[in-house]
């Protein structure tokens, strides 16, 4: 089952969300902006189903959530998996990384992403 991309009804949300990112989905959105990495588009606040999605790339199906303290709840555990779980299910591969990874290794971050990266063109 496909669901629908973007919806209406969460543009709004999604507009808020881009307006008023974390220092963490700045930095990272500095690091992908523009097709600096390896000339693929992402884009911010991406709706996928009922879920948004920090970052989503069309090209490589992936989604990068970025994940501070709150998701480290037994609560905010279960959702994140049920989420991964949906996700998974539209063949959109998940990766999360931690807010203090991002802010103070941007370096693994791009390495990661790059061995998706490698990984999909193989």
């Amino acid at each position: 089952m496909v669901f629908q991309i973007n919806r209406p009804e969460t543009k709004e949300r999604r507009r808020e969300l881009r307006r008023n990112q974390t220092d963490t989905e700045r930095k990272f959105w500095n690091i992908v902006r523009g097709k600096k990495f390896n000339d693929l588009n992402f884009y911010r606040q991406y709706n996928n189903g009922p879920y948004i999605l920090d970052f989503y790339c069309p090209e490589l199906k992936l989604t990068v959530e970025l994940d501070g303290g709150q998701h480290n709840t037994n609560k905010n555990r279960a959702h994140d998996r049920e989420r991964t779980f949906f996700l998974e299910q539209q063949n959109i591969r998940v990766l999360r990384f931690w807010n203090n990874e991002v802010l103070t290794n941007p370096d693994g971050v791009w390495q990661k992403l790059q061995e998706i990266f490698i990984q999909t063109q193989q």
